[in-house]
């Protein structure tokens, strides 16, 4: 019923404990849920369970290393993308304190029985900066192809950290490559050093996209997330959007990708309301030829179905509890 993560080999006591503190704190649709923990000494030494609720569909990375699974649709991935920054946004920017996660990758990135995202393993999460102090200086740790340069190179962590991290997801979802792959040729190991050649060659950048998806892809959505992902990578972490800003940037390219409203039945029984009145009967009557009633028809049609889109936009800030 459950999943478990087995934290007495794996993780050190003192991140077992972290990762309980801070799941017992925290509540948002997109971070697992623990369920329960337990803790007891026995003649293997101290074994340390924590419980967290089903996630059917395991990992990210499973699904984006092929092991055995049908390949993620291209809009399945980018809703992935944005709950998983919705995760993070909530983080960085919506409890009393903030929180850094300082682990994001796909093997963190767990999917329930409709692919929702929800981030896990929260033994690494460190809390931010008190207030006044731009960084927190800590040991360097974390997985090595995720880390913000930065970070590796002085022990500086901010929540930028964790957009660094963000944006080598974001290619992991394009490519359907890992972020380091030791299996592959030398100069392809390294995930964002292999795409740079072709992100700046717009006749080129279709080759990096997972082949997985046999071409059932929107390319312009793909350049719009290549282009967040770069934003994200950016050198200077303060030059790096804040994780709110991303999410609303992923719902511009979701809002692209997907078809226009069908007009509704109410809206087509409106349409011909209109067609019918009286005074444009009066009208045509009058030897107007139609012009003036086509006319208000069709901007009626544009007026109803320009509310019917901004109206079912979704707004990252008002995502409820169990929402998708």
């Amino acid at each position: 019923m459950y999943e478990t993560s087995q934290k007495s080999t794996m993780k050190g006591h003192k991140e077992w404990i972290n990762e309980v503190n801070f799941l017992g704190v925290v509540n948002h649709p997109n971070l697992v849920k623990l369920v329960g923990y337990c803790a007891e000494d026995d003649e293997r030494g101290i074994q340390r369970l924590l419980v967290y609720e089903l996630m059917s569909n395991k990992s990210l990375e499973d699904h984006l290393m092929g092991r055995g699974n049908s390949p993620l649709s291209w809009m399945t991935r980018l809703r992935i993308a944005q709950g998983a920054a919705r995760g993070l946004a909530y983080l960085h920017e919506e409890m009393d304190f903030q929180l850094i996660f300082r682990d994001f990758k796909t093997s963190n990135i767990l999917l329930d029985e409709d692919f929702n995202p929800k981030l896990s393993d929260f033994g690494l999460a460190r809390q931010g900066p008190a207030a006044g102090l731009s960084h927190v200086s800590t040991a360097v740790v974390g997985t090595v192809g995720y880390a913000a340069p930065e970070y590796v190179q002085t022990g500086r962590l901010t929540a930028k950290s964790d957009v660094w991290s963000f944006g080598v997801v974001l290619y992991e979802l394009i490519t359907g490559r890992r972020a380091v792959e030791r299996n592959l040729p030398r100069n392809e190991q390294k995930l964002l050093e292999w795409v740079k050649p072709y992100i700046s060659d717009s006749k080129k950048f279709h080759l990096i996209i997972d082949p997985r998806l046999e071409g059932d892809y929107s390319l312009k959505s793909a350049h719009k997330l290549s282009s967040l992902a770069n934003k994200c990578l950016t050198k200077n972490p303060k030059s790096r959007p804040k994780m709110s800003e991303v999410v609303e940037m992923l719902g511009n390219i979701i809002d692209d990708v997907l078809p226009p409203p069908e007009e509704t039945e109410a809206e087509t029984e409106t349409g011909v309301g209109v067609e019918e009145t009286e005074e444009d009967r009066d009208q045509d009557e009058l030897g107007k030829e139609g012009g003036n009633y086509k006319r208000k028809v069709y901007e009626f049609k544009e007026l109803v179905s320009l509310r019917n889109r901004s109206t079912g936009r979704l707004d990252w800030r008002c995502w409820m509890q169990g929402g998708r």
